[in-house]
């Protein structure tokens, strides 16, 4: 079921198991994991449409990179059909190999700005979005969304329809509304029916922890992969385990406590190396916490390791902390 590859426009997709754009999460050190640990596409966080701030070192860091281990994807997020043409434009010049729309955030600072998932409210606007984006670049274009913006609006497959028409080339849907932000459970039966509806490759996301979750939602919805997001942080080698279930309908033994010092003291390198120590020490944190957290009287070592202030005293901490730390039973 894994080696079965797909493509979004021409790029083709090596297997069925795609790293979600996540703000402030899916920088470059982390797609590289991501990628490292089998996952066949990885999507940036996203790119705001806003010509103001292209040219801070924000933005910049966002951009496609030459040191990319996979494809080069770009998300996006914005509400004026020039101005996401022009930020689309901006980022193919920069190398990205493919562009995302993002029509799924829930946050509110997003939505008052009518971007993310507010689009959902205004099919029309969504078009002319679409239409404009995929006009303006000479690479796939892709579309991510909810399943509506509230439960008595749910409208993914009008949504979805008008995507297809407009020449997007793969569609992932959350399977919650704006309304449910994160709470609650994810359903699947709204992709399940997109999928029906339309040609187009369907991406199914939302509550996919594990190998066994994953197999089940693919057989479920027949989507064509998967999207993995909040699962990945502090195991971003969720994608080999889900991997190797699909393929050996078993579970891949879990990585032993050196294994996972190796894989976090290499991220937080990288962190500190593509940022610069300054901002490399507090991006580094809550990444520590994500991996710590199943750990023992491992809340004592994240209040020690939040008040660190250096790169060199990081490692050395985390170092220290895999030498004596037990698992959570």
């Amino acid at each position: 079921m894994l080696s079965k590859s797909f493509n979004i426009g021409h790029l083709n997709i090596k297997n069925r198991l795609i790293a979600a754009p996540m703000a402030g999460i899916s920088d470059l050190p982390f797609r590289s994991l991501c990628y490292q640990f089998g996952a066949g596409l990885a999507f940036s966080e996203m790119f705001l449409a806003n010509e103001q701030i292209w040219h801070t070192e924000q933005s910049l860091q966002k951009m496609a990179s030459k040191h990319e281990l996979g494809i080069k994807a770009v998300q996006i997020v914005g509400s004026d059909p020039d101005e996401m043409a022009k930020t689309a434009e901006l980022n193919v010049i920069h190398g990205a190999e493919l562009i995302d729309i993002n029509m799924g955030c829930p946050a509110k600072k997003v939505n008052k700005k009518l971007a993310g998932s507010a689009l959902l409210q205004y099919p029309n606007l969504v078009e002319q979005i679409l239409l404009n984006v995929v006009q303006a670049v000479n690479v796939p274009v892709t579309l991510k969304i909810r399943t509506g913006w509230d439960k008595a609006h749910k409208n993914c497959i009008e949504i979805a329809q008008i995507a297809q028409r407009c020449g997007i080339k793969a569609i992932t849907i959350h399977g919650r509304t704006r309304e449910c932000l994160f709470k609650g459970l994810a359903e699947y039966d709204s992709i399940k029916e997109v999928k029906k509806n339309i040609t187009i490759p369907v991406i199914a996301n939302g509550d996919i922890t594990c190998p066994e979750k994953a197999n089940e939602v693919l057989k479920y919805t027949n989507a064509d992969a998967i999207m993995i997001g909040r699962a990945a942080q502090g195991k971003p080698w969720i994608f080999e385990d889900i991997g190797f279930y699909l393929e050996n309908k078993s579970l891949k033994p879990e990585k032993n406590i050196d294994e996972v010092k190796q894989i976090v003291l290499q991220h937080i390198k990288s962190i500190h190396q593509f940022y610069g120590e300054k901002k490399g020490l507090l991006i580094a944190r809550k990444h520590v916490f994500w991996y710590t957290q199943n750990y023992i009287n491992s809340d004592h070592f994240r209040r020690l390791f939040s008040a660190i202030n250096h790169a060199t005293q990081q490692i050395d901490a985390l170092e220290a902390f895999f030498c004596t730390i037990t698992v959570k039973s």
